[in-house]
């Protein structure tokens, strides 16, 4: 079966090695543009250290990008992780067409920050689709599913990199043997039973010490370590990472305790112990050494978020 693998980073990169390492017939690999001061693409430098057709076009909307996707005479194309939008010409250009991961139980969390937001909401089950593309956002027949659960201390990193990582590479391979095998169902979505969440962006992860401890604590959970949950303490814009959910009160934002373990910060409802911290133009460090190093003191506050300007 000739097959194009059309992703990106490290999860493009895992689906290709574990392809090669069966014997696949890779005839091209597709990934995204370079971009300029950026480290080269894992999924672009394994596919050259390889030997294979590497391409890498700015857009696949262009008559001359079907045409190439036409060239391959592809059985099928494995999408392993594409954000750039892909007609549905180039879709059906292989043979058996095209499959592609998204982490996600679609029609859930259809969008770009799947991971991110069903953390935040705090629920406890999410999981990962594989998908034949359309024109739609994230809304072709559904091929195959596993859930995963969401510990109630995962971050995003954990979700990711532990659980829907290594399930989604072995899920793609899985997915690939249903195509050869005839096999792999074409199963439509109920759109509307499910929900559509665009980025989970910095200005989203500003906590409101104010809101109940759990939404707080899923926030930081959920942007651990991406895009990095923040909040103002004394003029400075701190980024807060690992950190955990401990008994006692306080006004909410106000720091009850510092101590090696972290920074106790009060909540409502409870306290979250921040762990580690990242300033302005800093890297991330220990919250006890950053408490350290500025001076914070017991009775220090965060700020409450300011109003968001009217859009």
């Amino acid at each position: 079966m000739r097959i194009v693998v059309h992703g990106q980073d490290a999860f493009g990169k895992a689906v290709l090695e574990k392809l090669l390492a069966r014997g696949e017939n890779i005839v091209a690999v597709c990934c995204a543009p370079d971009k300029a001061g950026k480290p080269e693409d894992p999924l672009k430098a394994f596919a050259r250290e390889k030997g294979l057709p590497l391409h890498q076009p700015k857009s696949w909307k262009t008559p001359e990008a079907l045409e190439l996707m036409q060239s391959f005479h592809a059985d099928v194309c494995v999408m392993a992780y594409v954000l750039l939008f892909i007609p549905q010409p180039v879709l059906d250009a292989p043979k058996l067409g095209t499959f592609q991961y998204h982490p996600s139980l679609l029609p859930h969390h259809r969008g770009p920050s799947s991971i991110n937001w069903p953390i935040a909401m705090g629920k406890t089950k999410t999981g990962l689709t594989i998908f034949w593309p359309d024109e739609g956002l994230d809304e072709g027949p559904v091929l195959l599913q596993k859930t995963v659960d969401i510990g109630p201390d995962e971050t995003l990193g954990d979700v990711y990199f532990k659980k829907l990582f290594p399930l989604g590479v072995d899920a793609m391979l899985e997915s690939l043997d249903m195509v050869k095998a005839g096999t792999a169902p074409k199963l439509k979505q109920n759109l509307a039973d499910g929900s559509y969440e665009s980025w989970f962006k910095k200005d989203l992860a500003e906590l409101d010490w104010s809101k109940p401890v759990a939404d707080v604590y899923n926030t930081i959970r959920a942007a651990n370590p991406a895009p990095g949950a923040w909040s103002m303490l004394k003029g400075v814009k701190l980024d807060i990472y690992d950190s955990g959910r401990v008994a006692g009160t306080g006004t909410p934002g106000a720091i009850t305790a510092i101590s090696a373990d972290g920074i106790t910060v009060a909540g409502n409802g409870g306290s979250i112990l921040v762990k580690r911290v990242k300033a302005p133009d800093g890297k991330k460090i220990a919250a006890s050494e950053y408490a350290t190093a500025v001076g914070l003191k017991v009775g220090d506050a965060f700020d409450a978020p300011q109003p968001k300007a009217a859009a």
